[in-house]
């Protein structure tokens, strides 16, 4: 049967597979079952209270909050009322959740506990739309505009079955599903506007590629309030897999070893601190163990980039590394897994670029991690690899029935079922993105496999450096190079119009203590990252990336910078992207040192 909505996925699986587990909740120190038809009447009982509040059908209800099945919950039950889900991002400032309330016009607001909602109480008196903020955690104050999650539900014993029922009738294909605000790397965010049709294309397309199944457990831990956490959930939903979710981003190694997935999603930083950790080890290995490392590592990097070239190692070469895929990363899978869990089948990657380097060496492990595509605007999953068809240093190919082609100033352009409707309330900037004959035009700039039809994305259409010798640098190539060493955190690369590029870099506060342990030295964060030694060793990781780049990428001047980057200092997204335009404005005097002539 054709389904008129996300809605009707969950009331699927509610009525044919009602006992069987749809999530795992950690409660009292363990996680246990909530079953399909558990789930359908919770996410009831939310549409049920937001009719009784007066919420009418395509009104727009904001949820700040941390992934959790509460989260779902919440979500699904808006679309129960045949309202409009819009996230905010738990880290978003008070300013910030105003603007996304005000500028989506929403009735009601999700807040989790009391910090939460200190930040709509802040700003009350722009809020005038908003009837209620209802509590989920915590004691509420006595305020006749905040009441806590069980008031709320309490209210909505008294609208019946039939009225509920009448509202989910209301959703077709076109009826909007969300309006997810883009994490906003350059000015104010934009209000994306994704349909159920959207979505609904998107459950089909995950499940024909088979890469998620319905006996798979995947851990959730990415932030809801973001694209790629909502194409997992409608993944989830369409397939009927059992969703797990972790109890924090702290907390996703201890609760891998608990729910053993499968399955899971995340972005780059994530898999990048899989890797230091693994070479870390691997590299302090004494004697012919670390010796043997060393080799397997340089190999795996060898063999990837003649790969690349469609080439491949020597016969001498080849044996070697077919003897370092069992003495050495025979025992990487094996560690590997133990900390996964043990079951992992697939991980995907996305939100950004994964280095070459370190998806070679989880392939040479025996550890799929498979790198996709997509954008807000294209509600996720444009592009992706597959566990038989995975063509590293791309993101694939086009999921079936999206089209995409690359502009003639090397942007790529986008159509099919999955783009978005508009911008909310911004047709200017509909109008600049979508063109009259359905193109998304990405912003990204890339290239496609002629013989693969694998997608290569090279850089961010606005991101890219021209020097003032006239050469076009692609930043991330660069920033992606130097990040694969653990003890460097981020690494940005600035030099448009300028003469060479220089870069500012953060250190990992983890990998920091571990090398400053091993060297013997000790002080603060701030106090290491200006330590001699320490200077020393990202001058040798620095000289080792630029060892790998073209003479006029390489970076000529840098400096370390004593505090991380990080959503609340601004500099970072809610997805750990990073803000180009702030970094280089706020610390636009630290580049222009870089360049300043010495008489």
């Amino acid at each position: 049967m054709a389904k008129n909505s996300i809605l009707d996925l969950l009331h699927d699986h509610a009525q044919n597979r009602g006992t069987d587990t749809a999530c795992l909740v950690k409660a009292d120190g363990k996680y246990g079952p909530v079953t399909w038809a558990k789930l359908w009447e919770d996410a009831h009982a939310v549409g049920k209270a937001l009719i009784a509040a007066g919420i009418e059908a395509g009104e727009r209800v904001n949820v700040i909050a941390a992934t959790s099945y509460e989260w779902i919950v919440l979500d699904l039950g808006i679309l129960a009322a045949g309202a409009v889900t819009v996230p905010i991002y738990p880290s978003n400032l008070p300013d910030e959740c105003q603007y996304v309330t005000e500028h989506s016009g929403a009735r009601l607001v999700f807040a989790e506990n009391g910090d939460q909602v200190d930040k709509f109480l802040e700003q009350r008196d722009k809020l005038g739309e908003v009837v209620r903020v209802v509590q989920m955690q915590g004691e509420t104050r006595s305020d006749d505009w905040v009441t806590g999650i069980d008031e709320f539900l309490a209210a909505g014993e008294s609208v019946s079955d039939e009225d509920l029922e009448a509202r989910g009738e209301t959703l077709d294909p076109d009826s909007l599903l969300t309006i997810i605000y883009t994490s906003g790397t350059t000015g104010r965010p934009k209000g994306v506007v994704l349909t159920h049709g959207n979505m609904l294309y998107e459950a089909k397309v995950v499940a024909d590629t088979d890469v998620v199944r319905q006996d798979d457990v995947q851990l959730l831990f990415l932030p809801m309030a973001h694209v790629f956490a909502k194409v997992l959930e409608v993944a989830w939903l369409g397939t009927g897999h059992v969703l797990a979710f972790a109890e924090s981003m702290n907390t996703i190694k201890p609760n891998l070893g608990e729910v053993r997935p499968t399955l899971m999603a995340g972005v780059p930083r994530v898999f990048e601190k899989f890797y230091a950790a693994v070479v870390d080890k691997g590299t302090a290995a004494e004697g012919m163990k670390g010796k043997l490392f060393a080799k397997a590592m340089e190999l795996s990097v060898k063999n990837g980039e003649l790969e690349e070239r469609g080439g491949k190692l020597g016969l001498i070469e080849s044996a070697e590394f077919g003897l370092l895929k069992k003495l050495v990363f025979a025992k990487v899978n094996e560690g590997v897994m133990e900390i996964l869990g043990g079951r992992m089948r697939v991980m995907i990657s996305g939100g950004a670029p994964l280095s070459k380097r370190i998806a070679w060496f989880f392939r040479d492990a025996g550890i799929v991690v498979l790198e996709g595509y997509g954008m807000t605007e294209t509600a996720a999953a444009t592009a992706i690899n597959l566990p038989h068809n995975n063509h590293i240093g791309t993101v694939g190919p086009a999921v079936p029935g999206t089209e995409i082609k690359i502009a003639d100033d090397g942007e790529i352009l986008i159509r099919g079922p999955g783009v978005m409707r508009e911008y909310w309330r911004n047709p200017e900037a509909s109008q600049e993105t979508l063109d009259e004959d359905g193109w998304l035009h990405s912003g990204d700039i890339g290239e496609i496999d002629p013989q693969t039809q694998a997608i290569r994305i090279t850089d961010r259409k606005k991101d890219l450096i021209i020097t003032a010798g006239g050469k076009n640098i692609a930043p991330q190539r660069i920033e992606n190079l130097v990040k694969t060493h653990g003890l460097i955190s981020q690494c940005v690369v600035h030099g448009d119009r300028r003469k060479f590029i220089s870069g500012l870099i953060t250190l990992d506060a983890d990998q920091l203590a571990a090398f400053a342990q091993d060297q013997g030295i000790s002080g603060s964060y701030e106090e290491l990252c200006k330590h001699p030694k320490v200077e020393a060793e990202v001058a040798r990781l620095v000289s080792e990336s630029n060892s790998e780049l073209a003479s006029y990428e390489t970076i000529k001047k840098y400096e370390i910078l004593t505090q991380e980057f990080s959503i609340e200092t601004g500099e970072l997204t809610a997805k750990l992207s990073v803000k180009r335009k702030v970094v280089n404005s706020k610390y636009g005097h630290i580049f222009d040192g870089f360049y300043e002539e010495k008489l």
